[in-house]
C-alpha cells in the first residue's frame, strides 16, 4: 500500500500542475527542479562545517562540497563521496544537501559531494570521468582532508546511485583507490527500462517511465551505449569482489526491480549486500523530508550498514 505520506506529495504536485518533465528543454527541467525541490524539503540539519571547492582535472573543473559531521574527528574520519539523483541532467549539491548532512552526522565523518557535469551538453562518460576524479582527489588528499584513506565509500541515489555502482566496480579492477562500501539508494543499473516495474509503476507515482526514457535519452549520445556496464552496471560480466553494499529500493517506483536485481546479483557472487526495501515509498522520498518522515531513518540504515550501528 502506498504510504500516506507519499500521496500527500503526490496530491500537492498534481494541484501545482508542473508540466510533465519530458515535455521541456532540458534547462527549463533543471531550472523547475531547482525551483520546486526546496518545497518538499524540511530545514537543513546542522553540520560542524560545510565548505564548497573546485578541484581541476584534464577535461573540467568540478565543483565539490565537503561537510564535517558533528563529532567528526580532526584527523583519521570516515568518508563517503556522494553524487546527487536527477538523471544525469538535474540536480547540483544544494539540491542533495539534506541528505549529506544527514549521512555527515549519522557517521560523525566526512561527506564529499561531486557537482558532476550534467547531460545533454555533458553526456556520457563524462559524469564518470568526473567521479574518478573525485575519488582520486579525495584518495590522494585524505591526509588535508582529515579522512582515513581506508575507510573511503561511495553513495549515491538514482543516476547518482547508477554513478556510485560504477566507481566500485571501477576500484575493484583497479581503475581507482580501493573503496571500502557502497550506499545505493533506488539506483539506475540498466538503462533497457525492461523490467517489470517500469509498466507496473509507469504513471502516477512521482518518477514515470516517460521520465525515464527522456533521461537516458540525453545521457547517452548513441542508444549502443545502454550495453556499456559503466552506464549499465547490471550488465557487468562480473560484479564479484566489488565492495559491500547498501541497497534500497521504493516499492511504487519504475526503477525498483533494477535496483532489487542489482542487490541480489551482487549477493548471488558473493559480496556482502543488505537489501533495505521501503514498499510503500516512490522514487526521491529521501529527498521529500517535509512530508516524508521515512527519509532520515533509512539513511540511518546505511550509515549502519556502513560503518556499524553506533556509526
Amino acid at each position: 500500500m502506498l504510504s500516506p505520506e507519499a500521496q500527500t506529495v503526490l496530491d500537492l504536485v498534481a494541484a501545482s500542475g508542473a508540466p510533465r518533465i519530458e515535455t521541456l528543454a532540458p534547462a527549463e527541467a533543471q531550472r523547475q527542479f531547482l525551483e520546486n525541490l526546496p518545497a518538499l524539503q524540511g530545514e537543513p540539519e546542522a553540520v560542524r562545517e560545510v565548505r564548497d571547492l573546485v578541484i581541476a582535472s584534464p577535461a573540467a573543473e568540478i565543483p565539490l562540497r565537503v561537510y564535517r559531521g558533528t563529532g567528526c574527528p580532526e584527523s583519521g574520519a570516515p568518508c563517503l563521496v556522494y553524487f546527487h539523483g536527477g538523471g544525469w541532467v538535474l540536480g547540483n549539491c544544494d539540491t542533495h544537501d539534506t541528505i549529506c548532512r544527514w549521512i555527515a552526522n549519522l557517521s560523525q565523518g566526512v561527506v564529499v559531494s561531486v557537482d558532476y557535469r550534467l547531460a545533454p551538453e555533458h553526456p556520457f562518460p563524462a559524469a564518470i570521468e568526473d567521479a574518478m576524479a573525485a575519488i582520486r582527489h579525495v584518495a590522494t588528499r585524505a591526509e588535508a582532508l582529515g579522512i582515513d584513506r581506508d575507510s573511503i565509500a561511495v553513495g549515491g541515489d538514482s543516476a547518482g546511485g547508477n554513478i556510485a555502482a560504477v566507481m566500485a566496480l571501477l576500484a575493484r579492477d583497479g581503475a581507482l583507490p580501493p573503496l571500502d562500501f557502497q550506499i545505493l539508494f533506488y539506483p539506475v543499473t540498466d538503462v533497457s527500462a525492461s523490467q517489470d516495474s517500469y509498466t507496473s509503476c509507469a504513471e502516477g507515482y512521482g518518477l514515470t517511465t516517460a521520465a525515464m526514457r527522456w533521461y537516458h535519452g540525453l545521457y547517452l549520445s548513441d542508444p549502443a551505449q545502454a550495453a556499456d556496464w559503466r552506464v549499465s552496471p547490471l550488465r557487468a560480466p562480473s560484479l564479484a569482489d566489488v565492495a559491500a553494499a547498501f541497497v534500497l529500493t521504493a516499492g511504487y517506483d519504475p526503477l525498483h526491480d533494477e535496483a532489487r536485481d542489482y542487490a541480489v546479483r551482487l549477493r548471488a557472487e558473493g559480496v556482502s549486500v543488505q537489501l533495505d526495501e521501503n514498499p510503500g515509498q516512490i522514487h526521491g522520498f529521501l529527498s521529500m523530508d517535509r512530508f516524508i518522515r521515512a527519509g532520515r531513518p533509512a539513511v540511518a540504515r546505511a550509515v549502519a550498514a556502513w560503518l556499524g550501528p553506533s556509526g
